[in-house]
């Protein structure tokens, strides 16, 4: 589909002040080159506190910056969520894989935001799926909804529990995972989220689902439940592949924890199975004991 358009604003801060215009542009949206920025300054697309740029400008503290982007055609999509909950202060869905959570990579209207949006004006999400990721997202339609969630989030109050298909057959029923993750070297991107001795504090739990047995043409997979105890990017595909688990089909983490070595995907392109399929919290609002489950998908169930 084609959108309308977006207009991406930023202040600019102190650390980049006296830097050029052009050079702060292709830092700031390191997707297009110098050369790129130029003609889009030429085509009158950047503004620098309401005045049309040429990119010659010394950028200054406290400036705004704008680039009115113009109508793109964004790439494919699903459009369609379930409602799990929906009451005065929180919303719930079931994000299918394929949607992303929030506008960026070339998305904008494509995304759960803008659909959720366009029905519930008021609701904000909590957190955040990744895009091939399946399952329940939360929502909060109040500002006291999401201060609370969000101060609870990454705590035991709340219980998040996903379903994950892994390559290989586990030798044991759980494991307690506390890989660090951090920044590493990344051919394309320059840097990604992986495991990482250097890294942040890092903590799940998996337990066996079920196992498929190896034969000489298949090595095996493993599904498994598993339990968030902080929220780190793609925490669980760097956690499983860290213990000798990838999940089948991940384009970008190997064993270990790392980016493949043979050029590496993205960490939004698919091809995995991963699902969000319980949250369990205490209502903020009221305290009532909120359980949600999202079935899942056709796919996932054809492979466990």
């Amino acid at each position: 589909m084609q959108n309308r358009g977006y207009a991406y604003t930023t202040i600019i801060s102190s650390k980049h002040h006296g830097q050029s215009l052009l050079s702060h542009l292709a830092s700031l949206y390191p997707h297009s080159t110098p050369r790129a920025w130029q003609q889009n300054l030429n085509n009158g697309e950047v503004s620098l506190n309401g005045v049309t740029a040429t990119g010659n400008e010394s950028v200054m503290s406290g400036q705004t910056l704008v680039w009115n982007r113009p109508p793109w055609i964004e790439p494919d999509a699903p459009r369609h969520f379930e409602v799990l909950l929906d009451d005065a202060h929180l919303l719930a869905v079931n994000k299918p894989s394929g949607l992303p959570t929030l506008p960026g990579a070339g998305f904008l209207e494509n995304t759960l935001l803008r659909l959720v949006q366009k029905q519930f004006p008021t609701a904000n999400p909590v957190h955040r799926l990744g895009r091939a990721t399946s399952g329940i997202v939360l929502f909060a339609k109040t500002p006291q909804a999401a201060s609370h969630l969000t101060a609870n989030w990454n705590t035991p109050k709340i219980q998040k529990i996903y379903r994950a298909l892994a390559q290989g057959v586990s030798e044991h029923d759980a494991y307690e995972i506390l890989t660090p993750i951090g920044l590493v070297p990344h051919p394309r991107l320059g840097q990604v989220w992986a495991a990482s001795p250097n890294g942040k504090p890092s903590k799940s739990l998996a337990r066996v689902i079920s196992r498929t047995t190896s034969t000489a043409t298949n090595p095996g997979n493993t599904t498994f439940a598993v339990s968030l105890y902080s929220g780190r990017p793609h925490q669980i595909r760097i956690h499983l592949a860290s213990i000798g688990h990838p999940l089948v089909g991940d384009p970008l983490y190997g064993t270990g924890g790392q980016p493949l070595e043979n050029l590496p995907g993205l960490p939004g392109d698919g091809g995995y199975l991963l699902h969000a399929q319980f949250l369990k919290f205490h209502h903020p609002i009221t305290g009532k004991q909120i359980n949600l489950e999202a079935p899942l998908p056709s796919g996932f169930s054809l492979q466990l």
